[in-house]
């Protein structure tokens, strides 16, 4: 087998993650892979989701709201390997009574209680959403939720989740960000736009995916999109 030959010092100023994929370009095309090939066998999947008005529960709030030993139901797999949009959903009801009357319920359980909503929704429902990662729930907003065997009042939890993207230890290397970094999406297409400031969310097992809401996804007409892009920021 033939060595292939590399320019000296071919690699000052990158970072580890871009050495690796040069490095894994030049493998490639010692096989006869082509180039634009080899870029695609390099790039890991990226899925752009939006992510809908919904909530998460506590088994004792699962209890309160659907009866005695009920669990949640689950109905459809989400993306992320364990996690589903259950058969159970919830009314909301916000300051002045004003509701959202069909929240679905995400499993499974948490140990803290959780609304995420859209801008529009928390226009609907009367509550100046906060921006927050989630599970960060100190100090925002609260509301009544309602179920067939009950009602409970939330003293906090309501936000619009912080857009952000998932992705594996792997992935993070392949980008060169770590858990916590910053990242923008480039969506491309007739209401293409550039959204910045994503929060990376890394960790062993993951599958690289973006997660906005309804307003972000229908203000970039993401349905129509002709193509996405994570870029790292500077």
């Amino acid at each position: 087998m033939n060595a292939t030959t590399l320019p000296a010092a071919p690699f000052a100023g990158l970072d580890r993650s871009a050495v690796e994929r040069i490095v894994r370009e030049i493998v490639l095309r010692s096989h006869g892979v082509p180039p634009s090939q080899a870029t695609r066998q390099a790039e890991p999947k990226l899925v752009v989701s939006i992510s809908a008005r919904h909530c998460h529960l506590t088994d004792e709030h699962v209890e309160k709201l659907f009866g005695p030993g009920r669990r949640l139901t689950p109905e459809k797999n989400l993306y992320q390997d364990g996690f589903y949009a259950a058969a159970e959903t919830v009314m909301l009801v916000g300051p002045k009574r004003k509701m959202l009357p069909t929240v679905r319920v995400l499993g499974p359980t948490r140990k803290a209680s959780q609304v995420e909503l859209a801008f529009t929704d928390g226009i609907s429902l009367g509550i100046d959403l906060p921006v927050r990662a989630s599970g960060k729930i100190a100090g925002t907003p609260g509301c009544v939720m309602v179920g067939p065997a009950g009602a409970i009042e939330l003293s906090e939890g309501v936000i619009r989740a912080e857009r952000h993207v998932h992705m594996s230890f792997a992935d993070a290397e392949h980008f060169g960000v770590r858990d916590g970094d910053r990242m923008s999406l480039l969506i491309k297409g007739s209401c293409g736009t550039v959204f910045r400031d994503l929060l990376v969310r890394a960790d062993a097992t993951s599958k690289l995916e973006v997660h906005i809401d309804t307003d972000e996804g229908n203000a970039a007409d993401l349905d129509h999109a002709e193509g996405v892009e994570l870029l790292r920021q500077t």
